[in-house]
């Protein structure tokens, strides 16, 4: 009986140290979508070991920052100010009532609308670190084969309020996406480096 106790103890140890390392891991990822002088003080959000969304630490400054999601294809980080974070929480819950994107993205929009959902404001910026193949390193703290995006917020602007058009120009060039709605954005994806 004491040898099961101690085998039992040992794996609750093993598995505990594994999952405040994988907290560890999944904080030091995400923050490499941020800025670099916002990383120390921005708000970590990640995935539990039954993949359900998590606070992994709380922030102290206006940015936010989610790891990679390991139940969803692909690799995905992610950064953005504060005050996104009601147009991303409103899509979360949204989802997990099983609405599927178009329906979220029709839902945001008349919520934004009427004024029941905070708009992000004007000029706040995603930036997505992502790429199909791309992983984390954790040896090198690095994400091998990522690349940025940025979705820039212009509610309600179109291509006569910015000059850009609707549609890229070529391989890296902005544009505007959704034009006219409250979800209206400027798009900018840098050609890969990789």
């Amino acid at each position: 009986m004491k040898k099961l106790n101690c085998i039992l103890i040992l794996l609750l140890t093993s598995s505990l140290a594994f999952a405040q390392k994988d907290k560890a891991d999944q904080i030091k990822m995400a923050l490499l979508a941020a800025p670099v002088d916002a990383r120390d003080g921005a708000h970590v959000f990640g995935f539990d070991d039954d993949g359900k969304f998590i606070t992994l630490r709380e922030g102290t400054n206006d940015f936010v920052v989610r790891s990679d999601n390991p139940n969803q294809e692909g690799f995905e980080i992610v950064c953005y100010p504060k005050n996104v974070e009601p147009f991303m929480a409103r899509g979360r819950a949204l989802k997990a009532e099983g609405k599927n994107r178009g329906e979220i993205f029709d839902i945001r929009e008349k919520e934004m609308m009427n004024g029941s959902l905070q708009k992000p404001g004007y000029g706040s910026t995603l930036q997505i670190y992502y790429g199909k193949d791309a992983k984390y390193n954790k040896e090198s703290g690095t994400v091998e084969g990522g690349s940025f995006r940025y979705v820039i917020y212009t509610p309600l602007a179109t291509s006569l309020t910015t000059g850009l058009p609707e549609k890229p120009n070529g391989a890296g060039h902005p544009w505007v996406m959704f034009p006219g709605l409250y979800r209206a954005h400027i798009m900018v994806t840098p050609p890969s480096s990789n």
